[in-house]
């Protein structure tokens, strides 16, 4: 029974493989390459307002240029692309009231990225939506709203990386 259920399982992901070596599928990382090249200069612009979401920002894309870019962030002048970030500010629209106060509310986080690559500069606004729960406590209040302000910057750098592999994968058809 064990040696049959192993020839299953491996007979299922024989299948998988072939299956994606014959569509053609390429990962993500590259797609990028069409775009990018091996070496990333970040710099993320500090917002005055919410200063204490840029070094989250940036940690975030140097990880998204090592884990999917399959790239290495370097300094400015070794660098042979570029990103630039900036967070735009968020608003916050009340979902929910409950004798008064707002108990859902509804954050829109904007980012501009600018990206000086070896196809030129391209830029990139990104608006994301994240809609989360509040409670009375206005101690609480603030550490839910950095969350949902990270959580809402993370889906942005997402969407970006979606964006340039898309770019790239434009970029190979040619």
């Amino acid at each position: 029974m064990r040696k049959k259920l192993f020839t299953i399982r491996y007979s299922l992901f024989t299948l998988i493989a072939l299956l994606l070596v014959s569509c053609g599928y390429k990962p993500s990382s590259h797609m990028v390459k069409h775009i990018f090249e091996d070496t990333v200069y970040v710099d993320v612009i500090v917002d005055r307002a919410e200063p204490e979401n840029a070094t989250y920002v940036k940690d975030e894309m140097n990880r998204l240029v090592y884990t999917r870019f399959k790239g290495r962030v370097t300094s400015k002048e070794e660098a042979k692309s570029q990103i630039y970030i900036v967070y735009a500010g968020s608003t916050f629209t009340p979902l929910a009231y409950e004798e008064g106060y707002v108990t859902r509310y509804q954050a829109n986080i904007n980012v501009r990225f600018t990206m000086v690559t070896k196809e030129g500069k391209l830029h990139k606004t990104i608006s994301s939506v994240v809609e989360s729960d509040i409670q009375a406590s206005s101690l609480t209040s603030s550490a839910l709203r950095t969350d949902a302000i990270r959580k809402g910057l993370g889906k942005a750098l997402d969407e970006f990386l979606a964006y340039v592999s898309a770019k790239g994968m434009l970029k190979e058809s040619k």
